[in-house]
């Protein structure tokens, strides 16, 4: 799958979806730094798609950067509340939560 996008963003397509489709697909093979670059253009291209802050926060977090998946889920709250997406709200809300207990020690 991975490689069918790759060469399809090879070609010159380049949108939000398809660098979300790349950043999650990396993400799942555990290349956080490939998910990040993805991820990063894709909110680029759509600043508003809630989703793939998500995804970005949980990229960050993963290549260990728990400041930068901080940012990329408070700026998706941010998103998700200004087109009314709930659940994406709630689960950010979550990571944020988590976070915030793991970094205190609590």
């Amino acid at each position: 799958m991975i490689e069918s996008l790759e060469k399809m963003l090879a070609k010159g397509v380049d949108n939000s979806l398809l660098r979300f489709g790349l950043g999650k697909a990396w993400l799942d093979e555990g290349d956080s730094v490939k998910a990040i670059e993805h991820l990063q253009r894709c909110v680029e291209l759509d600043p508003k798609y809630s989703a793939a802050w998500k995804l970005l926060g949980k990229a960050h977090l993963a290549h260990g950067d728990p400041d930068a998946a901080r940012q990329a889920w408070e700026r998706g709250l941010e998103a998700a509340r200004g087109h009314g997406d709930k659940q994406a709200e709630k689960e950010m809300l979550v990571f944020l939560k988590k976070l915030e207990r793991h970094q205190t020690g609590n």
